[in-house]
């Protein structure tokens, strides 16, 4: 929602400081006259009818030019959100999308697995990883939970060195098959 009002508000300023341009550049050719310059000038210092919208005008762009100042020069979000490990040699960073497709990776491997979806949060104890899963229907459930839940720990464990807490698994569904018709020769 705020990139979106930012996305207007950008379009608002844009607007704004376009048309500002183009009247102050065709002042500048003279094409504006003077008169009319100092008359408007004149007006914003005098006429409190011009000299209000002037200033809530003028007051608006000076909020947007600051808005928009904060969000260029403060730090971005984009950074990707990752686990830092430190070692002898240095620093190690792994991303949650990587942990997240080695989980789909391990989970994968279990029989009678269909769709696989995966989330990782990280908290004291070590990994949280959620897997929800469409399965065939065919293989019992808590068999191949059990052996998704291993392979998932074991899996994120040798690879990444990092302690999985727990991996919890969703059944979302099974996938519905569709029916064959056979044709018939007469």
């Amino acid at each position: 929602m705020a990139k979106v009002l930012d996305k207007l508000l950008l379009f608002i300023f844009s607007i704004v400081v376009l048309l500002a341009s183009f009247v102050l550049l065709i002042a500048a050719f003279g094409l504006i006259p003077l008169n009319d310059a100092q008359n408007f000038v004149h007006d914003v210092y005098n006429e409190i009818n011009v000299a209000v919208p002037f200033i809530i005008v003028t007051a608006v762009v000076l909020l947007l030019a600051v808005r928009f100042l904060y969000l260029s020069a403060r730090r971005g979000k984009s950074s990707v959100p990752s686990i830092d490990q430190r070692t002898e040699f240095g620093d190690i960073r792994i991303s949650l999308d990587t942990v997240e497709n080695l989980s789909l990776k391990a989970a994968s491997r279990s029989r009678g697995v269909r769709d696989l979806r995966a989330r990782v949060k990280v908290n004291q104890a070590g990994l949280e990883i959620v897997i929800r899963a469409i399965v065939d229907g065919e293989t019992p459930i808590p068999a191949l939970t059990e052996e998704m839940q291993a392979n998932v720990k074991r899996h994120i464990e040798d690879i990444t060195g990092i302690p999985v807490a727990f991996v919890s698994v969703f059944i979302a569904n099974i996938q519905q098959s569709s029916p064959t018709f056979k044709s018939r020769v007469e």
